[in-house]
């Protein structure tokens, strides 16, 4: 019958300090191993045992750790649709207020626009968001397609221009100056006439006097809105027809695609 496999822990009459040699230490050792192993400790292991492994007592938790685990709260994980559901995630903000979309802001705006002859506020520009602008530059591209003028790469162009150059000019003739941001979403917002103009060419021929109408009303419009929030935040209330003469240029680029 075989003997069941021990392992050699240490040797309890050998002294710990003469343990790895030296001295008479090393002769007590190696006469106690002559012996048979008299003095050693043994212990004996089941991993031999297939049946250890597999019982219940192999997984189990230590003691105390199941009250440990139960005092602690662990959140269950989330899918990646949770980002956009109205519970979101804890501690964290909104999808749309990280990416900067304020739906009350940009009504805000819009009615502003649409009313020119309502005060505008100090503070409406405070936030330069784009949503609003690239929404507009969108619906107004779509607008011209669906009456058979594609002329996005032009919107692009011409935006892009008219931003920088606005901009540079801004900041010539105020002391404060003003960020390409803010710039860029005034202009974007004050394209709202020319939004509704291009909305018209789908339904309507833009060519004749009607047309033609239609265009000046929507340049002086956009221009009138736009110079306002722009005078108003950089306090240039008397620069107001200095600051509508490039802008009014710029819009009448966009009236021409909507015409032609």
């Amino acid at each position: 019958m075989a003997q069941p496999v021990r392992s050699v822990l240490f040797d309890q009459k050998q002294p710990q300090g003469n343990y790895y040699g030296g001295g008479g230490g090393g002769s007590a050792g190696s006469s106690g191993a002559a012996d048979g192993g008299d003095g050693l400790q043994f212990y004996s292991t089941n991993y031999n045992d297939p049946s250890y492994m597999t019982t219940s007592s192999y997984y189990a938790p230590a003691p105390g750790a199941a009250g440990d685990a139960a005092n602690m709260h662990f959140e269950q994980p989330r899918s990646f649709w949770s980002a956009f559901g109205t519970g979101g995630i804890p501690d964290e903000p909104p999808l749309l207020e990280e990416l900067g979309i304020n739906f009350s802001h940009i009504q805000a705006k819009s009615l502003t626009v649409l009313n020119p002859f309502k005060k505008v506020s100090d503070t409406i520009m405070d936030d330069a968001d784009l949503a609003g602008p690239l929404l507009f530059i969108f619906l107004f591209g779509i607008f011209l397609m669906l009456s058979g003028k594609v002329h996005f790469g032009y919107i692009y162009g011409v935006g892009l221009l008219g931003v920088v150059s606005i901009y540079l000019i801004l900041n010539l003739m105020a002391e404060s100056g003003m960020d390409w941001s803010r710039t860029a979403s005034v202009l974007g917002y004050c394209m709202l006439p020319l939004v509704l103009l291009s909305g018209f060419s789908v339904v309507l021929n833009l060519g004749g006097l009607i047309g033609l109408v239609l265009s000046v009303i929507s340049i002086f419009w956009c221009t009138w809105s736009s110079s306002a929030m722009f005078t108003t935040v950089l306090h240039m209330n008397d620069q107001r027809l200095l600051v509508g003469y490039p802008v009014g240029l710029f819009y009448a680029c966009f009236a021409l695609m909507t015409v032609f």
